[in-house]
């Protein structure tokens, strides 16, 4: 486990910065989509919210998690990018990480606003991706 840089935890933070989930399929077909909720709780893991049980995202998450294949994050605000490769486990439906990205939900939709589930990134690898940044991990 990688501890998450400053910069990083910056822009996990910031709301308008853009943050992006890769995962695979078991068709071995990439599939990436937006996630707002993306942030850490502890300066080590991520966390997000899936919005859809049927989604192909969670679908692939699950897949994912069975299988010990890695899934990528990228989030990025002007020139500043991060790219992160790790593992995702699902977060228990009832636990604090589900019920504080539950609440963060509702804050921005509304209280009737619900999600599938929440998903937590154990990250292997960060690189910052940031134009003249080191390369190194």
């Amino acid at each position: 486990m990688s501890k998450l840089p400053e910069e990083l935890i910056q822009l996990l933070n910031d709301r308008e910065s853009v943050k992006v989930v890769g995962s695979i399929g078991a068709d071995g077909k990439p599939h990436v989509v937006a996630k707002g909720s993306l942030t850490t709780f502890d300066n080590e893991t991520l966390a997000f919210a899936e919005g859809f049980a049927g989604s192909l995202s969670h679908t692939n998450l699950l897949d994912s998690a069975a299988s010990g294949r890695a899934v990528a994050v990228n989030v990025t605000k002007g020139l500043v990018s991060f790219q992160i490769k790790g593992r995702a486990s699902q977060s228990d439906s009832s636990g604090p990480v589900f019920q504080t990205l539950l609440e963060r939900i509702r804050s921005r939709r509304g209280p009737d606003a619900g999600i599938a589930g929440a998903w937590i990134v154990t990250s292997d690898e960060i690189r910052n991706e940031s134009p003249g940044a080191s390369r190194k991990s």
